[in-house]
């Protein structure tokens, strides 16, 4: 391994904007980069920061239909939407080259997976990344096309024999799921606010693959109001286990940070800190069992100030192997940006100030508890099929 870190980023990738008033709002990456310059951790040696152009038409049909791509090529171009895949919808409103756009993130992250692969780098971030809603002939979600399942078929049409990938994003990772339902070379692992509450209505225990590949699907469903103890524990309590029992070669990784108490479209209570936590652990997984090969992805995430660009330095910091204290003031020249770009003050530390005390699953189950229930549902879903036993690995 050589020890390097790639971040995608280039202007370029805001180009990535259903307009005025959408939740998505590209302030949030535009943010997030400043404060990472801010800060010096695009500066560091060994940090290459590479832009990105748009994937071709056969890149994106590893996961998507030809029908597909061709009939958001037209609608970017000036054609009409098409409802029927998704194109031209509230969530996915039509933008001006917005196949150029969306295909330009598919890139980025598929060149950053193949670089983790060749062993060219350790350590790859797109956070423009994470679009887990795009099913293979329709957008959903604000997810045009879908940049983790196309990373993913690339590592796999390089010769990866496993591949886990690990969504912490408030809403179900279904597009995902659904790319890699009956492969066994994949473990998809999701951690979410049960679809009983959220959009996508999916991510229930009972998900567990296909025919084909029983076990390879992992959901954890979060009941509503999950806050940082419980979140830590469910994570805990799931993830790091079916991981090891899987033995990726690779770990990709969704980060989108809208489990935040003060994300405007979900429903969990989570803070920074916890997710930055988070974030280090999976860093470690990567470590420990792919020889420390990981491509990072952004996602949800829709406050836009408070939150976003907060949570994702800390994910870039964790990378490139400079963490940030989450004591750490934010410095006066981002502050000052954000009062000029949004017209208000920002946040005065990385963190909340949570308490992150929490207790691990050995601590004992809880048969009264909403998210111990919905964690032991999982874990005897899935673990046997991985070869862990339910109730004490």
């Amino acid at each position: 391994m050589t020890g390097r870190v790639r971040v995608v980023w280039t202007p370029e990738l805001l180009g990535y904007d259903f307009g005025p008033g959408h939740p998505m709002a590209p302030l949030r990456l535009d943010l997030t980069v400043r404060l990472a310059r801010a800060f010096g951790l695009l500066d560091l040696p060994g940090v290459e920061v590479v832009g990105a152009e748009p994937a071709t038409d056969a890149q994106l049909e590893t996961a998507h239909e030809a029908a597909y791509v061709a009939a958001v090529r037209r609608a970017s171009d000036g054609g009409a939407g098409d409802p029927a895949r998704g194109i031209g919808t509230e969530d996915d409103p039509v933008f001006p080259l917005m196949h150029e756009a969306a295909a330009r993130i598919v890139a980025g992250s598929r060149e950053a997976a193949l670089a983790v692969w060749r062993g060219e780098v350790e350590h790859a971030v797109n956070l423009t990344g994470g679009m887990h809603h795009a099913m293979p002939g329709a957008a959903a979600g604000f997810c045009v096309y879908n940049d983790a399942a196309v990373a993913i078929r690339a590592l796999l049409d390089a010769g990866a024999e496993r591949v886990a990938y690990v969504d912490v994003d408030a809403h179900h990772g279904d597009g995902v799921q659904r790319a890699f339902w009956d492969d066994p070379r994949v473990l998809t692992v999701s951690v979410h606010e049960s679809g009983a509450t959220l959009f996508p209505g999916t991510g229930y225990p009972d998900e567990t693959g296909g025919p084909g590949a029983p076990g390879t699907a992992v959901n954890v469903a979060l009941p509503s109001h999950t806050g940082d103890a419980a979140w830590l524990r469910a994570v805990d309590a799931v993830v790091p286990a079916v991981v090891r029992a899987f033995a990726p070669q690779v770990l990709v990784t969704q980060h989108g940070c809208d489990a935040h108490v003060e994300d405007p479209i979900a429903n969990l209570d989570v803070s920074v800190d916890a997710e930055r936590l988070v974030s280090s652990w999976l860093h470690d997984l990567a470590h420990e069992v792919a020889d420390g090969r990981w491509l990072a992805l952004g996602g949800g995430g829709y406050a836009v100030v408070d939150v976003v660009p907060r949570a994702w330095t800390h994910l870039l910091g964790i990378a490139v192997h400079r963490p940030l204290d989450p004591a750490t003031r934010l410095p006066e020249v981002w502050r000052e940006q954000v009062v000029e770009l949004y017209g208000r003050p920002g946040p005065g530390s990385m963190s909340d100030g949570a308490d992150l005390a929490w207790a691990p699953w050995s601590a004992g189950f809880d048969p009264a508890d909403d998210v111990d229930r919905a964690v032991r549902a999982t874990r005897t879903a899935t673990f046997p099929a991985l070869g862990l036993d339910p109730l004490h690995d």
